[in-house]
């Protein structure tokens, strides 16, 4: 599965990505989004947004990045064991059922499609718990662990032909 993994993000991270995490670091794994966002924001070449629980209030900053690709990171019930990740196209989110975001992604997936024309996947990973107060379950760290260093090396920051680093970011730390 990494090796899919690898080659899939390998080639989405040929063109300008934005990377949105979306998730609530109050609830347990659903923090998953946020943390992985936090922990690549700056070391990858894409547009990385924090949107926490509420993508729906930076619809317009992923327009205006202009990707070719967006990648949503989120904790989703994928029906597989807790820690386990999956790409998911587009087509996919819209029978996972149950959400935390008070805006379907599917919804806000059709309507980034027809503002923006970039291809868009999800880079979905299975929650243990996402109580209010919990803690982050120890296998989806280990798969924070695992996808951030991947995506870190993916989409590593190259080195421009004047010697300085560009990432491309419209909006610079998305934190709040």
């Amino acid at each position: 599965m990494v090796d899919h993994l690898t080659r899939y993000l390998t080639r989405i991270f040929q063109g300008k990505v934005a990377i949105v995490g979306v998730g609530n670091m109050l609830r347990g794994d659903d923090g998953f989004g946020p943390a992985l966002i936090e922990r690549i924001q700056g070391t990858v070449q894409a547009t990385c947004i924090d949107a926490g629980p509420a993508p729906e209030n930076y619809l317009g900053v992923i327009v205006r990045a202009k990707p070719d690709t967006i990648l949503f990171i989120d904790a989703v019930n994928i029906d597989m064991q807790p820690g386990a990740y999956a790409i998911l196209k587009k087509e996919d989110i819209a029978g996972l059922g149950l959400t935390t975001h008070d805006i379907p992604l599917g919804m806000l997936m059709d309507y980034l499609e027809k503002e923006s024309r970039a291809q868009i996947c999800m880079l979905a990973v299975q929650p243990a718990q996402v109580a209010f107060g919990s803690a982050m379950s120890g296998c989806v760290v280990k798969a924070l662990d695992q996808l951030s260093a991947l995506i870190g090396c993916v989409a590593k920051i190259r080195p421009s032909t004047d010697g300085f680093n560009v990432i491309p970011d419209l909006i610079g730390n998305t934190s709040f």
